[in-house]
Order: structure tokens, then sequence, then C-alpha cells
């Protein structure tokens, strides 16, 4: 049986899909909020976090950070209902990818 060595195969690019990643500031670097603490960590998440319905829908969020530990972004991960909240450690990834953070913080609230 004759074995073929996967560097030697002939590939057709055109068959494979493209995957782009894209990740656009509008916020200049020396504006970016910096996290040195856990309050400061919990004071930045607490705005971004719609209080409408911050005690009835559990909600996980990720502060996005730079080496510097300037926030990069925010985002929800994860939207779910009254008694749990399910991240999907691939979105987690995706997105720290994405904006080529260097550290995340994860957290999400308590409806009561």
């Amino acid at each position: 049986m004759k074995r073929t060595d996967p560097i030697q195969q002939s590939f057709n690019f055109l068959q494979v899909a493209e995957v782009k990643l894209t990740y656009i500031t509008v916020v200049k670097p020396s504006d970016r909020l910096f996290v040195t603490t856990s309050r400061d960590a919990q004071k930045i998440l607490f705005e971004s976090w719609d209080l409408s319905n911050i005690e009835h829908i559990e909600t996980s969020k990720m502060h996005l950070l730079n080496r510097a530990n300037k926030v990069l972004g925010i985002t929800t991960i994860s939207k779910c209902g009254i008694s749990g909240s399910i991240v999907n450690v691939r979105i987690v990834f995706q997105y720290a990818l994405k904006a080529n953070a260097f550290g995340i913080i994860i957290a999400h609230n308590h409806p009561p």
C-alpha cells in the first residue's frame, strides 16, 4: 500500500473556508479604563450591565484586558434563565483571540 506524505499532497485552497477575525475599537489606548483591583472590575462591569433585568436574568460578562490591564472591551458571553448561566468556553476563546487579549475577567450576576 502506497503511503502519501501529507506535506507532499497538493491542496486546492478554493475548497477550504476562509476564516477572518476582526476587532474594531474606537477608544484610544490612552483613554482605556484600567483595572488594578477587583473593585475596579466590578465597577466597570456593573456600569455595562442592563439594570432593567439584572435581578431577573442571570447573565455572564467578560472583560478583555491587554498586558497593562487596560480594558480592551466588555462582552456578554451568556444570557440564560433565573437559576443558571451556561458559558461555552469556545465563545470565551473566540472573543479573547479576536481582541488579542492578554487576560480576561469573567463575572455573572445572581438574580434574587
